[in-house]
C-alpha cells in the first residue's frame, strides 16, 4: 500500500491569525465572532478557549459563562484570506498544492520518490516549517499522511493541534478503531443513525463490514465501493460533480433588525449570489429565502421561516430579485429579523440553457455580464444597481470555508 496524499489542516485558523498579530492575545483564550452582539455565535477560538469547552458555534453569552477572561475579537476576514494565501505560498516551497479544500484545509500529492515513510515525513515537518518562518510562529497545522485524501484528513485530525500523524499499510485498520464514526467525514448525525440501524456502531464494524452492506448502508453501489475502497487503503477516484446550489446569508447586526434593513441586506446577498452564479456559469431554476427572527419571549430562541418559488432558468440580478422580492412580501409579520438568506438551486450549465428570446430579458443578462466586467476591474460596487445603493456596505464578505474570496493582495 503506497502513501499518496499529504493533508495540511492549520490549527484554530482565525482565532491564531489575531494571536499572530496581537502578541498580547498569546496564550489566552480567543474567540473570533461575525458581529459585535451577543446573539451571535462564535466562527473560531484558539485552543485556551477550547480548553473551556468554547467551540465554534458556541453563542457569545454562553461563551462568556464558560470562560470569563475569553477575549473576543470581530471577524477580519480580508486579514484571514491574506494569511491563507501567505500559507499557499509557503507550502509551495515544499510541495506542490493538490487541491486546496478550504480556507484552512488543502491537500498534496506525493510524487513516486516522495512515498516512503522517511521522506513523507521530512517534507512534512518542512512545510511546518516554512509555515513558522514564512507567516507567522502562532500559524501551526496539523498534516497527515495517508494512502488516499480520506484517511490522510482523518490522520491529520488525530493529533491536534500542531500534529503529525502517518498512516501506512501495516497501521490500517487498527490504527482506526480507536475513533469515533463520525471523527470520518461524511459521518453526520443522520449518517450515523443510519449505520446503526445497520448494526455498525463502531469503526472497527465500519472497516470490517462488506461491500454489500456499505453499499446498503449508503444506498448506492457506487458510494459504497468508494468507502470501502478508501477505508482499505485504496486510491482516491475523481467525483467532481456540478454544483447543486449557492447561496449567502448574513446575521444582521442590532442596528439593522428591521423590516426596511433586513430587505436591503437580503437585496445585497441577492446581487452577491446572482454575480457567483454568473461567474461560475450557471443559471438557476428556483429561489429561496431563509429568514430567523427573534422570540421577543424567549431572547434565546429562534423563529425560522423560509419560501421558495420557480423561476425560468435565469443569471440575471434583475429577474432573481423579482424572484426575492415576490417571496419576501409572504413573510410572517410582526417578528424582528435577526439572519437573512437567499439561496438559488436547481443549477444548470448556463451553456446548456436557452437563451431568453425576449429583448428586455437579453438586455437585462447583458446589462448584469457588464457589471461583472467593471467590479472585477475597478473593485466592488464600483457599479450598482440602485436597489442595493444604501446596504451596499452591508453584509460584508465573510469567509464560506469552502468558498474563498478573490481579493486583490495590493489592497489587503
Amino acid at each position: 500500500m503506497t502513501l499518496r496524499k499529504l493533508f495540511i489542516d492549520m490549527n484554530a485558523f482565525f482565532a491564531s491569525i489575531e494571536q499572530q498579530d496581537d502578541p498580547t492575545l498569546r496564550g489566552r483564550p480567543v474567540a473570533v465572532i461575525p458581529t459585535d452582539a451577543p446573539t451571535t455565535c462564535c466562527i473560531a477560538a484558539s485552543y485556551e478557549a477550547k480548553r473551556y469547552g468554547v467551540r465554534t458555534g458556541t453563542p457569545v453569552w454562553q461563551a462568556r459563562q464558560l470562560c470569563p477572561s475569553l477575549v473576543f475579537r470581530l471577524a477580519r476576514h480580508r486579514r484571514y484570506v491574506l494569511f491563507h494565501q501567505r500559507i499557499l505560498d509557503a507550502v509551495e516551497t515544499v510541495l506542490p498544492i493538490e487541491k486546496v479544500l478550504s480556507i484552512d484545509e488543502m491537500t498534496c500529492s506525493l510524487g513516486l520518490n516522495e512515498r516512503s515513510p522517511q521522506q513523507a515525513l521530512a517534507l512534512a515537518n518542512a512545510i511546518k516549517q516554512a509555515i513558522r518562518t514564512r507567516v507567522g510562529e502562532c500559524l501551526t497545522c496539523s498534516i497527515g499522511i495517508a494512502p488516499n485524501t480520506l484517511l490522510a484528513k482523518v490522520a491529520a485530525d488525530m493529533r491536534k493541534p500542531d500534529g503529525l500523524t502517518l498512516l501506512t499499510a501495516a497501521d490500517l485498520p487498527h490504527a482506526l478503531h480507536s475513533l469515533q464514526l463520525t471523527d470520518f467525514p461524511g459521518i453526520g448525525p443522520r449518517m450515523l443513525r443510519r449505520l446503526h440501524s445497520f448494526g455498525i456502531t463502531s469503526v472497527r464494524q465500519l472497516c470490517a463490514a462488506p461491500l454489500a452492506t456499505l453499499s446498503a448502508v449508503w444506498k448506492s453501489k457506487k458510494i459504497g465501493e468508494r468507502w470501502h475502497r478508501l477505508l482499505h487503503g485504496g486510491e482516491d477516484e475523481d467525483l467532481s460533480t456540478a454544483r447543486r446550489s449557492l447561496g449567502h446569508s448574513h446575521v444582521l447586526p442590532p442596528p439593522l433588525r428591521n423590516d426596511s434593513d433586513a430587505y436591503g441586506v437580503l437585496t445585497r446577498l441577492t446581487h452577491k449570489a446572482a454575480a457567483r452564479l454568473r461567474k461560475e456559469g450557471y443559471c438557476a431554476g428556483c429561489v429561496s429565502i431563509h429568514l430567523t427572527f427573534l422570540d421577543s419571549k424567549r431572547p434565546v430562541s429562534r423563529r425560522r421561516w423560509s419560501w421558495a418559488c420557480r423561476i425560468p432558468h435565469a443569471q440575471d440580478t434583475p429577474a432573481i430579485l423579482r424572484a426575492v422580492n415576490q417571496l419576501w412580501q409572504a413573510r410572517p409579520q410582526g417578528f424582528a429579523p435577526f439572519h437573512v438568506g437567499v439561496l438559488l438551486t436547481e443549477l444548470r450549465s448556463a451553456d446548456c440553457t436557452t437563451p431568453s428570446l425576449f429583448d428586455d430579458n437579453r438586455r437585462s443578462i447583458a446589462l448584469s455580464h457588464t457589471l461583472d466586467v467593471v467590479n472585477t476591474q475597478c473593485g466592488p460596487h464600483a457599479l450598482h444597481f440602485a436597489s442595493i445603493h444604501d446596504h451596499r456596505n452591508t453584509a460584508p464578505t465573510r469567509i464560506a470555508f469552502t468558498q474563498i474570496p478573490c481579493f486583490d493582495r495590493a489592497i489587503l
